[in-house]
């Protein structure tokens, strides 16, 4: 095995051992894609129509929707011409792009989902002191940190993760670029890149979930002591689908990375991170239409103005 040059391609390997069922594949991932882009793109669409939800937890969610399209945006389309082609390279460039993209965007949706739990503690836990604790400049900071870490955790794992050298055949054991499988490739030693990706993973990784984690128990004990069973469905229904959404992020990231070596194949793996990278982001505005009535009533209302506004065209 021999080094490649800084500027050689990789290749994706992806769904190339479905090439036969390629043109179902791709009817079935381009329309979830699509689905992604636009459930997300409503939802945010729905939270700036809508003065009434100009508030700290739609700020947040407004947030959530445009992070599920960047991340999907960023590694779907390569995939889409991967499996309609048979052209699997990516440059050197686009890797490393792909990667720090990625990397960012998902540090971000976690440290999110971090935030928002924080959120729905204040307003549960804490409501009469909600508004003077999440002032305007609170909540600017609290929606700009996740940006800030997970792009500065992103800059320090795709710069050291590309001063290594990689062997000849750079063949990327799966669909997109991220840490995991180029540090597969290397050929020099990554034995500090891999405790850097643990340690870096537990501070910004971990500390958000521990964090929600305890969020969400400090939740369950003030709902469980609320008097009335009415007050504690309505306190559950302002935070159930925020719960869910943490439950299906942290799921399926769990499925994907932290389960046994030998529990799957390359193959089923490989449909894992799809179900990551694009189920997941799919399900969220479903989540959050089905479970928050702010949310179905906005959409009502703004259907409700269309179809007024269709009756006096008639008229």
């Amino acid at each position: 095995m021999q080094n490649e040059t800084w500027d050689s391609d990789f290749t994706l390997i992806g769904f190339s051992y479905l090439q036969n069922q390629r043109f179902i594949l791709f009817l079935i991932f381009f329309l979830l894609y699509l689905l992604t882009v636009l459930g997300n793109t409503i939802t945010i669409l729905i939270i700036v129509l809508d003065l009434n939800l100009h508030t700290p937890m739609y700020l947040f969610i407004g947030q959530l929707s445009f992070l599920d399209i960047c991340n999907t945006c960023v590694t779907i389309p390569k995939m889409l011409i991967n499996v309609i082609t048979k052209e699997r390279s990516i440059s050197y460039t686009s890797c490393v792009t792909q990667l720090y993209m990625f990397t960012s965007l998902s540090s971000t949706e976690c440290a999110l989902l971090a935030v928002m739990a924080y959120d729905r503690y204040l307003a549960i836990c804490n409501p009469l002191h909600y508004m003077e604790i999440m002032s305007s400049w609170v909540c600017m900071a609290l929606a700009f940190a996740p940006w800030l870490t997970g792009f500065l955790q992103s800059s320090v794992h795709t710069v050291f993760t590309f001063q290594l050298s990689f062997c000849n055949p750079k063949i990327v054991d799966g669909f997109f670029c991220e840490v995991p499988s180029l540090l597969k490739l290397s050929c020099s030693a990554t034995y500090f890149n891999e405790i850097m990706l643990f340690c870096i993973g537990t501070l910004f990784s971990l500390s958000p979930f521990l964090w929600t984690f305890v969020s969400y128990t400090l939740i369950l004990v003030t709902i469980l002591q609320l008097p009335s069973s009415e007050s504690k469905g309505k306190a559950f229904s302002t935070c159930g689908s925020h719960l869910g959404v943490v439950s299906l992020f942290y799921g399926a990231a769990m499925i994907v990375y932290f389960r046994p070596t030998s529990s799957y194949s390359l193959h089923m793996s490989r449909l894992m991170s799809v179900f990551y990278t694009l189920l997941t982001p799919l399900l969220n505005p479903v989540i959050y239409s089905l479970k928050n009535n702010e949310i179905k009533g906005a959409m009502q209302k703004i259907f409700n103005i269309k179809k007024l506004n269709k009756k006096e065209i008639k008229s």
